[in-house]
């Protein structure tokens, strides 16, 4: 059984369809902030933006079913899945003056949502989303290439070192237990679940495209990305494109729409510059 060990007291909502999600929530004010992690992450992924936001909010983040500590039954895994749960999610929890902070695929799925207008979501945040950057039915079999299982189960010490180390534009010390806590996993029978989940994933991100939804979102939305994100835009299938352009692209599409770029930063930018995202968030809502 994984054991990971979660900075704050972890409790479970228990959401039709078997669906049983790990989440924390901390703190107390004027809008809850409900945080979703991104492809391969988990609600640790926020602990420094809970550490310093719940002094000011209330702040529950969440793990997707199939990742953490949530349930890892034979679930739909995608963007449409994902949505639904968090939609349960508001609607168990009875959620009211939420926003919405997605990571990457947390992003994704938050486009999703906003574009649903649910009464309870307010604002939403992104942070280096997935579904800003477009592809092209060439490009999304190209990448599904990158992503099977039996790759995955294979990957070496220094493959998974690098797939972490990549999403920063310095790696700190700080983010080493994200390798530990990945290497402690592949001791367990829940890898070869998350090995066939993960692509599963991907999959649905470019099967399930949100970047025609952004005009449909109706309340404000903060964007945030880090310039030196080496994820977005995918550097061999779209060389000339800048992290700031595909950025530009999407939030032209929103009815109201603020774009915050974050020099020396890479793609997991709420931790690499926590403070600076902490800083927006708070200054955005207040």
């Amino acid at each position: 059984m994984l054991e990971w060990v979660y900075p704050y007291t972890v409790r479970m909502a228990h959401l039709p369809g078997q669906v049983s999600v790990a989440y924390i929530d901390e703190g107390q004010g004027a809008y809850t902030l409900l945080f979703l992690h991104g492809l391969g992450s988990y609600l640790k992924a926020w602990k420094k933006n809970v550490d310093d936001l719940r002094a000011h909010f209330r702040c529950i983040a969440l793990d997707f079913p199939g990742y953490g500590k949530s349930s890892k039954n034979r679930h739909a895994y995608g963007v449409s899945f994902f949505a639904k749960t968090v939609q349960d999610f508001i609607q168990q929890l009875q959620l009211e003056n939420v926003v919405l902070v997605g990571h990457s695929m947390g992003g994704h799925v938050s486009i999703m949502l906003g574009a649903r207008n649910l009464p309870a979501v307010k604002k939403i945040v992104l942070i280096a989303p997935a579904g800003f950057e477009t592809f092209t039915e060439s490009d999304r079999t190209w990448l599904r290439s990158f992503y099977s299982p039996n790759l995955l189960r294979k990957m070496s010490l220094n493959q998974i070192t690098n797939s972490f180390k990549i999403n920063f534009y310095r790696f700190p010390d700080d983010a080493h237990f994200m390798i530990a806590d990945r290497l402690l996993m592949q001791t367990t029978d829940a890898y070869d679940a998350y090995c066939e989940m993960i692509p599963q994933c991907l999959n649905s991100m470019l099967d399930e495209p949100v970047f025609h939804l952004l005009p449909q979102i109706r309340v404000p939305v903060l964007v945030i990305y880090g310039e030196n994100d080496a994820l977005i835009p995918n550097k061999l299938l779209h060389p000339r494109l800048t992290t700031l352009k595909v950025a530009e692209a999407g939030v032209a599409q929103l009815a109201n729409g603020r774009l915050e770029m974050l020099r020396r930063c890479g793609h997991f930018v709420q931790w690499e510059c926590a403070g600076a995202v902490n800083r927006s968030i708070r200054q955005w809502l207040t």
